[in-house]
């Protein structure tokens, strides 16, 4: 259990704005903001432009509630892991009491807003969302079960529903094909990362792939996912949400990404020492790019549709 009083060495004199920031995980917000984005205007009810701009901000404000109340959660182990102890609160910079009073309010705030702003559908989804990242997850699925990585990563899916949500109001099955395509690339775009982080999860006593199954079965598991995940992204080029442009990046980037998981797949941990984990690590960013192409072409397909050029009418 994570000890939720945890503030050794806390100088909170010399807590910083950067700080807070820090804590709202701002490279993972990016994430939840552009694919959210991409849910709201490939929705098929026009949004008004300042309505659309609060809705972004208040989901952007719910996603940095779950990272705060995630660090808040996990300061124990961040203090551990090499990747995460330099975060505020392993740092000595900021409480875990304030950085969970922060991850509330804004919790509470972005919750509210998102309702009034749009409608109580997203606002409600919005706050599944962060209840799900915060306790299902974080509380419970990552130091319970290897497969934390593969349901909790819905979590991260969710976004782009709730941006059509926040557009419509109504659900449909294209706000569900995003859902899939972020949740499928989930576990191999971090099980590479677990990879080349080596013994960090061992030391945290996170129960990664890589801990309880071993480094071979995780890269078969890799390889599994990304199979998968192929014929799901390219199958949804012929949904509502794809179109030409989205199937050409689709092919191409899929066969990228099933050529870096066979490459993964057919090494050993003695080759993976000997170049420092190159074709994982190099994976590894390649995913970065993978989804960010994905919801480009998404977004590209929907900004022509009015005009003719998009989807395949």
């Amino acid at each position: 259990m994570s000890d939720i009083g945890y503030n050794s060495g806390i100088r909170e004199d010399e807590a910083q704005f950067g700080d807070f920031f820090e804590l709202l995980k701002p490279r993972v917000m990016s994430l939840v903001v552009f694919t959210a984005f991409v849910g709201l205007i490939a929705a098929p009810v026009p949004v008004h432009p300042l309505i659309g701009f609060c809705a972004i901000l208040f989901i952007a404000l719910g996603g940095g509630a779950s990272g705060a109340l995630n660090m808040w959660w996990d300061a124990d182990i961040d203090k551990i892991m090499r990747r995460t102890r330099n975060r505020p609160i392993p740092a000595g910079k900021i409480s875990g009491q304030d950085a969970m009073a922060l991850g509330l309010a804004l919790a509470g705030l972005s919750v509210m807003m998102l309702s009034l702003a749009t409608n109580l559908a997203a606002g409600a989804m919005l706050a599944f969302t962060i209840f799900f990242y915060a306790v299902v997850y974080s509380m419970w699925l990552k130091r319970a079960t290897p497969q934390n990585i593969v349901i909790g990563g819905a979590a991260g899916a969710f976004p782009p529903v709730i941006g059509w949500l926040a557009a419509t109001g109504t659900m449909a099955i294209e706000p569900w094909l995003m859902f899939a395509l972020i949740f499928m690339w989930t576990p191999p775009h971090f099980w590479a990362l677990a990879l080349f982080m080596r013994n960090d999860y061992d030391d945290a006593g996170v129960p990664m792939l890589t801990v309880t199954h071993g480094r071979p079965s995780t890269r078969r598991h890799i390889l599994a996912y990304t199979g998968l995940l192929a014929l799901l992204a390219v199958a949804a080029a012929f949904t509502g949400i794809g179109g030409p442009i989205y199937l050409a990046v689709a092919v191409v980037m899929n066969l990228a990404f099933l050529r870096g998981a066979l490459r993964i797949w057919r090494r050993d941990e003695t080759m993976a020492e000997a170049d420092n984990y190159a074709a994982e690590r190099a994976f590894f960013k390649l995913s970065l790019l993978y989804l960010f192409l994905h919801f480009g072409a998404i977004l590209a397909e929907a900004v022509l549709k009015p005009w003719g050029l998009g989807g395949w009418a």
